[in-house]
């Protein structure tokens, strides 16, 4: 009985078997050994772009690295703002970090030898000191490093640091002037500065004409004031030129700046133009002559004269006067003319040749020659 119980056991099993072998389950494929086995979905994913920065645009343009340092009252020091306002009398000390460097400071601290400006470079940094500061001494004190190969060094743009120190001093609204008139050229192809810098960074400024009497409008286009230079013409002419004066107002005071003559030059910037012209070409001898070379130039610009002469190699001595002067062309327009001349007492065999004169200014340099003969 046992044995069939068993056999009816086996054959139902088998039986199982072959109905679940008829009804596979309902995916689209069979399941790959290390398919993903969650249900796909429908949704819409955003892909998510990694910002990139941009390391091109980054390193074209190198980091500039302050490098300078103020010692303030207390002892300490910190990096100084773009533009400081100190009273005078103070003790101004500037370190700027570096073994090689070189400073720049308002030119009225050069022009007159100040003793009482130090600058001095040590291991680690340079130092710059000024005692008793006044507000003459305002303006813009920077400093650089040096990238030197042997003798030759070149600034280091990436280390640098400036600031435009305002000394305010009792009774001065404007920097004070070394004279009491000043003449600012006009030059038709450059901007032109009537300086009328403040020590009050709250002052109004003005400019004015002194004739006909009227104020002269700043108005951003062919004027406008800066603080740190004056009143700036964009685009000097003629119709500029004349006296003015500027006057400032600040805490119910006001003050009248130096008076500026404006002169309008018609020269254009530029090597010297330069004529040579002897007194005579053929000279006798035991007879006196005069060689003249002559530059028509830029009012403020100097020239400075080289000669080369036949008796030069036999020491021959010659008579050489440098004068100048400025001149009046009509229209207004104010011209300088520099001249140089060779005299050469009891001609000889020995003078006759070649007369070479070489004008040069800081825009470069002419050289022209005529000749004189024996006769």
């Amino acid at each position: 009985m046992k044995v069939w119980l068993l056999l009816g056991l086996l054959l139902v099993h088998e039986a199982l078997e072959d109905v679940t072998g008829q009804h596979p389950p309902k995916n689209k494929h069979p399941k790959e050994p290390g398919e993903n086995r969650i249900k796909p979905t429908n949704k819409k994913v955003k892909p998510k772009i990694p910002k990139i920065k941009d390391r091109d645009a980054a390193d074209a343009t190198p980091k500039t690295q302050s490098i300078m340092m103020q010692m303030t009252d207390k002892g300490r020091f910190q990096k100084p703002a773009a533009t400081l306002s100190l009273m005078a009398g103070q003790t101004l000390e500037l370190r700027c970090k570096g073994s090689k460097i070189r400073w720049s400071y308002p030119a009225y601290l050069d022009t007159f030898k100040d003793t009482r400006l130090s600058v001095k470079q040590h291991e680690r940094y340079g130092q710059l000191t000024l005692v008793n500061s006044t507000a003459a001494d305002t303006g813009e004190f920077s400093c650089w490093g040096q990238l030197c190969n042997g003798y030759i060094c070149r600034r280091d743009e990436a280390k640098t640091g400036s600031t435009y120190i305002i000394f305010t001093e009792k009774g001065e609204l404007f920097v004070p002037s070394p004279s009491y008139f000043d003449v600012v050229y006009l030059n038709p192809d450059r901007q032109a500065v009537v300086p009328c810098r403040v020590t009050v960074l709250s002052a109004k400024v003005t400019l004015h004409r002194e004739f006909p009497a009227k104020e002269i409008q700043a108005n951003g286009t062919d004027i406008v004031y800066d603080m740190k230079r004056g009143f700036v013409y964009l685009q000097p002419h003629s119709d500029h030129q004349g006296v003015v004066y500027c006057k400032a107002e600040a805490g119910g005071k006001s003050q009248i700046s130096v008076k500026y003559q404006l002169l309008y030059a018609e020269v254009p910037s530029g090597p010297p133009s330069t004529t040579i012209l002897a007194s005579a070409n053929k000279v006798k001898g035991g007879d006196d002559i005069s060689v003249l070379c002559t530059v028509l130039g830029e009012p403020d610009v100097e020239v400075e004269f080289r000669w080369i002469y036949p008796g030069q190699k036999d020491e021959r001595p010659v008579t050489i006067q440098d004068t100048w002067r400025l001149i009046h062309r009509g229209l207004g327009h104010t011209t300088r003319i520099s001249q140089s001349v060779l005299i050469v007492e009891d001609f000889e065999m020995v003078d006759a040749g070649y007369y070479i004169c070489t004008a040069q200014n800081l825009r470069g340099q002419t050289s022209v020659a005529t000749t004189v003969e024996f006769s």
